[in-house]
């Protein structure tokens, strides 16, 4: 009977071996912010099919020197900032910006995602010093 047991827990590490090489082990968590140039920051505003952004507010301040990129969660979404001739979308998900006036902007999606697309906002505050 020990036999079996052991026999059995066997094989099914031997599937599980089979299954991870098979299908590869999931990818490690990536800082994206390590390769960032120095003195500037991350900023990252994901996207979903509820039709909203990650958070409703995003905060900056003037002198921050920020990259902006757009993660799609679900679907496909764009991210315009028209006063700050921001507009990432397609293959160009990320931008520099140094933020130079305070200021609140709009952020709104500007692809056309369904439904819920005249919505999809979110507002950007940059502080004054």
């Amino acid at each position: 009977m020990h036999k079996w047991v052991m026999f059995v827990l066997f094989i099914a590490a031997s599937l599980l071996g089979v299954y991870l090489l098979t299908f590869g082990l999931p990818e490690k968590p990536v800082d994206e912010s390590a390769s960032l140039p120095e003195g500037m920051t991350l900023l990252k505003v994901s996207a979903s099919n509820d039709f909203v952004y990650d958070q409703d507010v995003y905060t900056v301040k003037v002198g921050d020197k920020v990259r902006l990129k757009l993660s799609n969660k679900s679907g496909i979404h764009g991210l315009k900032i028209e006063d700050l001739n921001v507009d990432l979308e397609g293959d160009h998900l990320q931008q520099d910006i140094e933020f130079t006036k305070p200021g609140e902007y709009v952020m709104h999606c500007s692809v056309p995602c369904g439904v819920g697309h005249a919505t999809m906002t979110a507002k950007l505050i940059v502080e004054g010093s």
